[in-house]
């Protein structure tokens, strides 16, 4: 009768052990899974990239969204963006211009080049569209510029079969150093850089004439929030890296540049911002013998990508 009673008050007592044959006994988790198929591994998003290359399903992805228009103004600012190959949709030339060695040279490499409409405008309406600059006959309308999204940088890494190596600008608002950063991305063989949406450069006519037409085949994403966007790259298993002069790991002593790596540079007067420096896993100092205080973003991200194609080679 105990032992019924037991059984009815809902209690529970002292069991007899199952031996590990019954519904409850402890199952282990079995080997480690290869790298293919561990999530966020880099093997693993390289598996899924060519998994979705064999569907023939591209991958949906937000776009970064597009800049704004831009006009280019004046001759000599008009034949150097043609030159340096800056995007172009419509060369705008005033009506019974003096048809000088510069007019000339826009008009042919206008032509040269294709896909750019060539307008004929009257003064009034140039000083119009460009709010009374001396833009001295000759304007050069650049498209909006469409910026990949964060993901997508490391996808490229992956579908390459390669660890991500990626630059953020935080707070860099000087479109020079933008376009030499995106040249130093491109010669050393990372995979694009990411730009926060407020505050920052962005893809200008200036930044393309200084990437010396690199910025045509290295991508630039934009990031609405640049510490969450650094923080979804930690998830995937990236390491964020930012320079301070500060730092507590010189740049000779970083191991994390061998693999997926997001190099973090600030502006050269504040450096990194607050909540951008704490989210960083790793705050590297570059070693200046010379005694110069600080690098402006463009040659510091420069040093560090050449250090990381060393290891990487």
């Amino acid at each position: 009768m105990a032992a019924n009673n037991r059984r009815m008050s809902g209690k529970k007592g002292a069991q007899v052990g199952s031996g590990g044959k019954r519904r409850r006994s402890l199952e282990g988790k079995g080997p480690t899974p290869p790298a293919e198929m561990r999530k966020g591994h880099a093997k693993q998003r390289a598996a899924a990239a060519k998994t979705r290359r064999a569907q023939g399903r591209p991958q949906q992805r937000r776009a970064g969204g597009k800049g704004t228009s831009e006009l280019v103004v004046g001759r000599n600012p008009v034949v150097e963006a043609l030159r340096e190959g800056v995007p172009a949709s419509t060369l705008y030339v005033q009506q019974f211009i003096d048809n000088d060695e510069r007019v000339r040279e826009a008009l042919q490499l206008a032509a040269e080049r294709g896909g750019i409409n060539l307008m004929e405008a009257p003064r009034p309406e140039l000083d119009r569209m460009t709010n009374g600059l001396n833009h001295q006959g000759l304007v050069l309308q650049v498209p909006p510029y469409e910026y990949a999204h964060p993901e997508d940088l490391a996808d490229a890494a992956a579908d390459e079969g390669e660890d991500p190596l990626i630059v953020a600008l935080d707070g860099v608002t000087d479109p020079r150093n933008l376009g030499a950063v995106v040249r130093s991305v491109s010669a050393f063989g990372g995979h694009g850089v990411v730009v926060p949406e407020r505050r920052a450069a962005g893809m200008t006519a200036g930044a393309w004439k200084t990437s010396a037409g690199t910025a045509a085949r290295t991508p630039v994403a934009r990031a609405t929030n640049l510490t969450r966007t650094l923080e979804a790259y930690k998830k995937a298993g990236i390491v964020v890296v930012g320079l301070a002069a500060d730092g507590e790991v010189e740049l000779g002593e970083l191991e994390a540049l061998e693999g997926p790596v997001v190099v973090v540079v600030g502006s050269e007067g504040k450096g990194l911002s607050r909540l951008v420096g704490e989210t960083c896993d790793f705050r590297v100092r570059i070693p200046m013998p010379g005694g110069a205080e600080s690098l402006n973003a463009g040659v510091a991200a420069g040093i560090v990508l050449y250090e990381a194609a060393r290891r990487r080679a």
